[in-house]
């Protein structure tokens, strides 16, 4: 079974996620969310995810927390529109550390739970995870985990397992949406 180092932006979005994939591969999550606007929201969230994951027996790799990083990174683009080239250039700084992680870790391949969200492009995630797959030569495994209803099973499991739903991606100007 391959090893799957699974970057996961939160415990609700990965809750769908984890269960289309458990069967197929050896997951492991990776929260790496250098986007989260406040301390205080990124760890809750991170303390999400580590139950949710703690609960069903998968593990977990915490990425730093480097708002400035990712502030610095996006620089120009905040009055970006929700969806538009901020969100693709955070998208790949995300994708780019899991690939660099699950290369250096030993996993065989990298995958991503934001395509599971409505107000998350797929076609753009994915084409941003088969370009980082082939710049360093490790498979990215694309996904629309929002199709035959995953969204709303991810809605479902995040209400069984009673987890706290963020009502934006993490960063301050989704707030603006």
């Amino acid at each position: 079974m391959k090893k799957l180092l699974l970057h996961s932006c939160c415990g609700p979005c990965s809750t769908h996620v984890i269960n289309v994939l458990k069967n197929d591969y050896d997951l492991t999550i990776l929260y790496y969310n250098p986007n989260i606007d406040t301390s205080d929201e990124y760890n809750h969230r991170l303390a999400e995810q580590k139950r949710y994951c703690d609960a069903v027996g998968v593990k977990v790799i915490e990425g730093e927390y480097e708002p400035q990083v990712w502030s610095d990174y996006i620089c120009g683009l905040e009055n970006e529109k929700e969806g538009g080239a901020r969100c693709e250039k955070c998208f790949r700084m995300r994708l780019q550390k899991t690939a660099q992680m699950a290369k250096e870790l030993g996993f065989d391949c990298f995958a991503t739970t934001l395509t599971v969200s409505p107000h998350k492009n797929s076609l753009v995630i994915n084409a941003v995870g088969k370009g980082i797959e082939e710049a360093e030569r490790i498979e990215f495994v694309d996904g629309n985990f929002k199709k035959q209803d995953g969204y709303k099973k991810s809605i479902m499991l995040s209400r069984e397992y009673d987890l706290y739903r963020q009502d934006y991606c993490g960063c301050e100007y989704s707030k603006r949406r």
